[in-house]
């Protein structure tokens, strides 16, 4: 199962650090928050990866193109050109880096993987948040559901949006992207999707959790995981400072991997 993520927004609600570099490049402890969310994936055994590419793509590229060498120690023969890796640390990871546009909205880029999914389910996620969830747990609970979609839901502090659910049968009823502030349940990314869900997205003009989002829950089609472990979006220059401290602290609530 390949797992998605969306990484080609401006981040503007960061623009310290967005004005320079895409949000999911930001770095939590020497690393690009993007390389923590692919660990989580990969300690579950989830290792082909298709990054939604679109503001400030290239520095992604860039990353990934030098991946091997950032890992390793590393002999240059300056001479010939030549460089040789000493006991390289690169993951055994496959990743499709695709150009989904400069301002192209969440459904959208979607689309624009499509190839790259076929047709199978598919996990996805936003490039802009941690959490210590149970993929394999998740995925579990999304077969068990038998509905075309699945999100991670979390009860986080109030300024998030807000879904309504059958508590008893875990299906999202109505989805609200940031709707009301007395609400509990949230959308935190981390989701699995039959293909489907290509049938809902439409011309992809609209936003993932908009109409798609709203449709797949009229229609009975999302289901909810609830998780009541650790989540943490990094929208603004605060949360990074959180995350960042939690890093330099040792107690690392996402760090799943050893």
């Amino acid at each position: 199962m390949k797992a998605v993520i969306l990484a080609g927004g401006r981040g503007t609600r960061i623009s310290e650090e967005s004005r320079i570099k895409p949000k999911p490049m930001v770095e939590i402890g020497g690393k690009p928050i993007l390389w923590h969310i692919m660990k989580l994936y990969s300690h579950y055994g989830f290792r082909e990866f298709i990054i939604c590419c679109g503001y400030k793509g290239q520095m992604i590229k860039e990353y990934f193109v030098h991946y091997d060498m950032y890992q390793a120690d590393t002999t240059f023969f300056l001479n010939s050109q030549q460089r040789l890796l000493h006991k390289s640390k690169a993951e055994p990871w496959k990743v499709t880096l695709a150009n989904t546009g400069l301002d192209t909205l969440t459904a959208g880029r979607i689309l624009r993987v499509r190839d790259y999914i076929g047709d199978e389910p598919f996990l996805l996620t936003y490039g802009d948040g941690v959490s210590d969830v149970d993929i394999g747990k998740l995925i579990e609970f999304h077969k068990e559901q038998g509905r075309i979609a699945t999100i991670t839901t979390v009860q986080p502090s109030g300024r998030f949006g807000a879904l309504q659910m059958n508590h008893e049968t875990s299906q999202v009823l109505r989805f609200k992207e940031k709707a009301r502030t007395d609400q509990a349940w949230v959308n935190a990314g981390f989701m699995v999707m039959n293909p489907q869900v290509f049938d809902y997205l439409g011309d992809g003009s609209e936003m993932l959790e908009e109409g798609p989002f709203e449709r797949l829950a009229m229609e009975g089609q999302m289901s909810a995981y609830k998780h009541e472990g650790f989540w943490m979006p990094m929208d603004n220059i605060r949360d990074k400072a959180y995350l960042e401290k939690l890093w330099e602290s040792g107690k690392v609530p996402w760090r799943v991997w050893q």
